[in-house]
């Protein structure tokens, strides 16, 4: 795969690894890249607009308000002229600009009002890399859906040795290579997903149900993950609070039944993700009408098992997905109960979260979630938004999609 006719915006940032950006430039443009740069006001005290404009062949875009080209509204028209933008090399003090959103200049500005994916290069002393207020930030932006490459270990210009050196041109374009290479796998197979989030409610009577606690926050993450990835999405929601993501095909449901009844009318998909805390049991019968408290009595009412959406899914023969992942939440032997439910599910991929703990899982922000295969590996995503961890788990399965449509 190359990247010839790609569009990449590169912005160049005040630090000393800014030098790296010409090496870069250089050999995008001998792999046919389009190439326009943006040099911030402290880059300049590293690199000029002449030997950049030397190497794109095409001006650099420097300040916020030019009178040679504002009618085109500049940071809107390079965002959108754009395949990808790199902003490198990225300084702790960029970085603190990027958290809070300030829109000072032309390159934070674009930055803004970017629809594209933005890459993120680190280069900075070891120390400023450590230190407590840059790692909060860097946290920040993987939430905001920034994508990072490095920093690497190594020599620094400073001469110190550690965390902080920048990745060199030729790492940066095997990750464009990699990066775009997915991309058009994903653009030219139509992969499609289906994500199952939320709880069910099981009605006892007209006014009374068994539920639980889920909000379908993380089932609502992956789902905008995966279409943000290029992947055709449904989301089969239970009742939930959250506004349906834009993009997504939404379905929502009430009861387990329901929930059921959608997955099926969804099939065929490449890919299914069951998020969705679904009620176990229901009532057999429901109460046409309101069951008076003096006449309420639960051993009187009979219940019967609800269907298993996660097991239906990994044992149709007929329409299974090629990746089928479940979540497993439990409360106690994590690992060792999420194991088991894998192998007695038969589906290809569980993650396993501690609801247990009031921090992550239901109706929390954050998350913490081991991944476990059939083959036994566990990689474990550390405690974070849970928008963050729907990151990871959309390429994690992206990454097992390509794989197994290869093998195929």
């Amino acid at each position: 795969m190359t990247l010839k006719n790609k569009k990449i915006l590169v912005i160049i940032g005040g630090g000393i690894a800014a030098y790296k950006s010409l090496d870069l430039i250089r050999l995008l443009k001998k792999n046919n890249v389009d190439v326009k740069t943006i040099l911030t006001k402290s880059g300049k005290e590293f690199v000029t607009p002449l030997s950049l404009s030397t190497l794109t062949k095409s001006k650099t875009f420097e300040n916020m308000f030019d009178s040679d080209s504002e009618a085109e509204i500049d940071h809107i028209a390079l965002s959108r002229w754009a395949d990808i933008i790199i902003v490198m090399p990225t300084t702790a003090n960029f970085m603190s600009k990027l958290t809070i959103g300030k829109a000072e200049d032309l390159a934070s500005t674009v930055l803004l009002a970017a629809d594209k994916d933005i890459l993120l290069v680190p280069a900075m002393n070891v120390r400023m890399w450590l230190h407590k207020a840059t790692q909060t930030n860097f946290k920040i932006l993987q939430d905001f859906g920034y994508l990072f490459l490095g920093p690497e270990k190594g020599e620094m210009a400073c001469g110190e040795f550690g965390e902080g050196k920048m990745s060199s041109p030729r790492q940066i374009y095997a990750y464009l290579k990699n990066y775009f290479n997915k991309r058009d796998i994903v653009k030219g197979r139509g992969f499609k997903a289906l994500v199952t989030a939320g709880p069910t409610r099981e009605y006892i009577d007209p006014v009374r149900y068994i539920s639980n606690e889920s909000s379908g926050k993380q089932g609502y993450e992956i789902a905008i993950a995966l279409n943000k990835l290029g992947i055709q999405t449904t989301l089969v929601t239970g009742p939930s609070s959250l506004i349906s993501p834009k993009g997504v095909k939404v379905k929502k449901i009430v009861s387990a039944e329901q929930m059921l009844n959608e997955v099926k009318k969804t099939l065929p998909v490449d890919l299914a993700v069951c998020t969705a805390a679904i009620v176990d049991f229901k009532p057999a019968e429901k109460s046409k009408n309101k069951i008076k408290k003096d006449k309420f009595n639960l051993k009187s009412i009979n219940f019967i098992k609800n269907n298993d959406i996660l097991d239906f899914l990994s044992k149709n023969n007929r329409n299974r997905p090629r990746i089928v992942a479940g979540f497993s939440a439990e409360t106690e032997s994590v690992i060792k109960n999420s194991t088991q439910k894998m192998k007695n599910k038969n589906c290809d991929i569980i993650f396993a979260n501690d609801v247990s703990k009031k921090d992550i899982g239901f109706n929390s922000e954050f998350n913490k979630v081991s991944m476990i295969d059939q083959s036994g590996n566990i990689k474990i995503i550390p405690k974070n938004k849970k928008s963050f961890i729907a990151n990871k788990i959309a390429l994690i399965l992206l990454d097992k999609l390509i794989d197994d449509r290869n093998i195929n």
